[in-house]
């Protein structure tokens, strides 16, 4: 058994600004709000983004999204489903009190039990069968069959206090573990269980606004640069620019990509950039009554495969590389890039707009159908431009198609609610391999596995969820990810989820920051320091 051990408006004020070096104070401007500020409530990039600077894991990645020890010291598998994690001493909650075992059961208890979670973390939890500790420092994890992941998926979700949140006495049980009650998410947006084990401390929030976070001055690890960090949501690209040239914020993340050459040439400005693990795909439904679709005779067209497969023909990935995203983004061909563990070298896609039209034909939809294709506007990059670009290319085969987008929170609100039978979204996959959006995206949505939680097509493949099981069960790591690429492929070969493009991430700061771009896009202050 192998063990795992830790192993430029204003260029002219800009130039004028305070330099970095002498700024206790960082202001971020980010391109996207988080939902909530409970670290269990939303798998949503925004979201994880802000709770890593307050709530930490046992486990976590670099930006190269490869293991290191967080709140646990070491860990090790015993056999193939018993883990063993040795806990970090010493480390405080913001309150003063001392982190344990028991604020990981209690964490992962609380995960299935957080209300109306649009994306819930249970696809992490519903692995672990027992959680034991001999000790207020030692956790025994056991699994209900080999599962050779879990250090993996204990890094995506943060821990909280189990003192602050009245939940000292709750013991795991794979069953549903019992409390008088669960905290509820208005508890974190309100700043009263904001308390966790990270380097900044939480101060304020003002949805919309800013979120203000305080160093920890007791903090276990290294101590961040900053005495205080903000947080402003500019989801608008141009004023998230123009607040970087005037000086109003020092880093922000996501420039428009028609704004990276003038950037590069700005004399105070400096850029990191790196491909992501994000995915940006195009979800059909095939539910019996389409919600969005006319000129069917009330029929689901999403339901033939030959239709699903016209649809990701009409798509010119390289076009959309090219023209949308003016070369910053690779054409994607399935859930994660090459070079990414799962991904499987043999799956192809392909433009074919006239054998679009010939499928379309022999599925019985000659002169096509009209459709409506939602998306966010403000959560991906040029994520309603380059909807906008699909349609088009849609409607040039006979399927009319208009665009629904509308604001990050309205869009996920009506996703939730199944309102859209094709629409534009994006993952990242914070395990770093390809069992992540397998899991979410296209998997049966199945409870106690929690398999799909994220898969809104009404899509089913039973023999796809088996080759899910098997390979989550595989301890071999060659032999798991050809089980992996097995399971893509027929992932693929459904056209249900259809990749476009892998985001590359890019930031921009002023001159005298470093920041070391992460293929996990998250913009983590801690990481932000004084250029050397």
């Amino acid at each position: 058994m192998k063990q795992v051990l830790p192993a430029a408006a204003a260029l002219a004020l800009l130039a004028v600004a305070p330099t970095p070096s002498q700024a206790a104070t960082l202001t971020v401007g980010t391109s996207a709000e988080p939902s909530a500020l409970d670290p269990h409530y939303h798998n949503l990039g925004p979201n994880t983004r802000a709770r890593k600077h307050v709530f930490e894991s046992l486990v976590s990645m670099d930006a190269k999204m490869r293991l290191q020890p967080e709140l646990a010291e070491s860990w090790r598998a015993v056999d193939e489903t018993t883990w063993e994690f040795k806990l970090r001493k010493g480390v405080k909650f913001h309150d003063g009190t001392e982190f344990t075992a028991q604020d990981f059961i209690y964490s992962v208890c609380r995960i299935p039990n957080v209300a109306n979670s649009p994306s819930s973390f249970t696809v992490y939890t519903k692995g672990i069968a027992g959680i034991e500790a001999p000790d207020p420092h030692t956790l025994i994890i056991k699994t209900g069959k080999p599962y050779p992941l879990l250090p993996v998926e204990l890094s995506t979700f943060g821990i909280i206090s189990a003192k602050a949140a009245g939940g000292e006495a709750v013991t795991f049980d794979k069953a549903g573990c019992k409390a008088d009650s669960w905290p509820t998410t208005q508890a974190f947006n309100d700043g009263s269980l904001m308390i966790g084990t990270g380097p900044f401390k939480h101060k304020s929030y003002t949805k919309g606004d800013r979120q203000v976070l305080e160093r920890n001055p007791d903090y276990w690890g290294p101590q961040a640069a900053w005495d205080t960090v903000v947080f402003r949501p500019i989801t608008s690209d141009g004023p998230r620019v123009a607040a970087l040239l005037a000086g109003d914020v020092d880093i922000i993340e996501s420039p428009p990509v028609q704004d990276i050459e003038r950037l590069k040439s700005a004399p105070n400005v400096s850029l990191a950039q790196a491909q992501s693990n994000r995915v940006i795909y195009l979800a059909l439904g095939v539910q019996d009554t389409p919600p969005t679709i006319t000129g069917t005779d009330g029929k689901n067209p999403l339901k033939d495969p030959k239709v699903r497969k016209a649809l990701s023909l009409a798509v010119d990935r390289d076009a959309i590389v090219k023209r949308i995203m003016m070369g910053v983004a690779e054409p994607a061909n399935q859930y994660l890039p090459a070079g990414f563990y799962g991904n499987n070298p043999e799956v192809t896609v392909a433009t074919d707009a006239n054998k679009a039209k010939q499928l379309l034909a022999e599925a019985g939809y000659p002169k096509g159908f009209q459709l409506t294709l939602g998306t966010p506007n403000d959560r991906y990059i040029n994520d309603d431009k380059v909807a906008q670009a699909v349609a088009q290319m849609f409607t040039r085969i006979g399927v009319q198609t208009q665009v629904d987008a509308t604001t990050a929170n309205v869009f996920f609100s009506k996703r939730n609610k199944q309102e859209y039978s094709v629409f534009l979204a994006g993952w990242g996959a914070d395990s770093g391999e390809m069992s992540s959006p397998l899991k979410a995206l296209i998997a049966t949505p199945i409870k106690e596995k929690g398999y799909g939680t994220t898969n809104y097509t009404s899509y089913s493949d039973p023999e796809l969820d088996g080759m899910l099981d098997t390979a989550l069960a595989t301890v071999d790591d060659a032999k798991r990810e050809k089980l992996l690429q097995a399971a893509v492929k027929r992932a693929m070969d459904a056209d249900i989820i259809i990749p476009l493009h892998y985001e590359v991430t890019v930031w921009a700061m002023k001159k005298g920051l470093s920041y070391e771009p992460r293929a996990d896009q998250y913009t983590l202050a801690q990481k932000v320091t004084p250029a050397k």
